[in-house]
């Protein structure tokens, strides 16, 4: 089971659509790629290669 991580200032902004997009920030906290995608993952995550950046 993941862990939860509490959600606090700056993890996340609304978009003008009303969805709630996860900042830099959260990610790291969380730890880990979703490999969702994210608009601001930290991770380097490709959704079109389905491959995470290696540093």
């Amino acid at each position: 089971m993941k862990k939860f991580v509490p959600i606090e200032d700056g993890d996340y902004y609304l978009t003008p659509e009303g969805y709630r997009c996860f900042t830099e920030q959260y990610h790291l906290k969380r730890g880990y790629c979703c490999e969702s995608g994210c608009k601001h993952c930290p991770y380097g995550f490709d959704k079109k290669t389905n491959t995470i950046k290696k540093n």
